[in-house]
């Protein structure tokens, strides 16, 4: 089992400050793991009631069953998960509204390297990856093509995760276009991907959604932002990916990054 530890969520303090509009429909903010969920869930977060924030715990196959009030459609909930594609999947969550956000494999590589490596990240099959006896650059094959029996290959966690619900009713959001947008929040595409994504969630854009969204994105309330995530002594991984480990990516999981739009 995976324990994931870090810094203290304080963000309902500042949800309360803002006059909120409760949820009109239950509303899942799926992802990939690694891939941006706890940006866009605290952007979220800053619209919509703080009694309606379902924040046991990250919504996954394995634990659905604890978690099907999130997606009662007579007390709607704003829930996170990793959600895998199955016929379960898809019954329990009919009534909700469907927001999957991915990211460009060439950085997840990186992003999940770093985070199973880090202080803020066990699991106990996988705790020798910290032990120093591995080169940054064997781990990050180890994320492409996963380690058996341990951990799941890209490809393996790209396909049940994000591609097998393109086309099933999702709104797709890239991590990369809602980086962008928080960064440049005066620019009329800022407005235009805040915009949707709100509608999107069924939630009426209120005059102050810059101040929310800056709130909300502030990288310091994100436990496993890159900047605070502790990593082993003299263990590093490069800022963008090594152009072999690309190549690696593109033989093992050929035409993904094409139909998420990064190619």
């Amino acid at each position: 089992m995976a324990v994931i530890k870090g810094i203290k969520d304080t963000l309902n303090a500042q949800v309360a400050r803002f006059e909120q509009a409760p949820l009109r429909q239950p509303v899942l903010l799926n992802s990939i793991p690694k891939g941006g969920t706890h940006l866009l869930r605290n952007i979220l977060r800053m619209f919509v009631p703080v009694e309606q924030h379902h924040d046991r715990d990250f919504v996954q196959v394995p634990n659905m069953h604890l978690h099907l009030d999130a997606f009662n459609p007579n007390e709607p909930r704003l829930a996170a998960g990793h959600l895998l594609f199955s016929d379960q999947s898809l019954a329990n969550i009919r009534f909700a509204r469907h927001i999957l956000l991915v990211r460009d494999p060439y950085d997840w590589v990186l992003a999940r390297a770093r985070f199973f490596v880090s202080e803020e990240f066990e699991q106990e099959n996988i705790q020798h990856l910290k032990s120093g006896v591995f080169s940054a650059d064997a781990i990050m094959n180890m994320m492409i093509f996963g380690i058996h029996q341990k951990s799941p290959a890209l490809i393996d966690i790209y396909t049940h995760n994000a591609a097998a619900w393109l086309g099933a009713g999702v709104h797709l959001v890239r991590y990369e276009d809602a980086v962008r947008a928080v960064k440049d929040i005066e620019a009329p595409a800022s407005a235009a991907f805040f915009g949707d994504l709100l509608a999107a969630a069924g939630i009426d854009r209120p005059q102050d959604w810059r101040e929310r969204v800056t709130i909300g994105a502030d990288r310091r309330q994100s436990r496993t932002a890159r900047e605070n995530l502790k990593l082993p002594e003299g263990l590093e991984f490069p800022a963008e990916l090594p152009e072999i480990q690309r190549r690696l990516v593109d033989f093992h999981a050929p035409g993904l990054r094409a139909l998420l739009g990064y190619a």
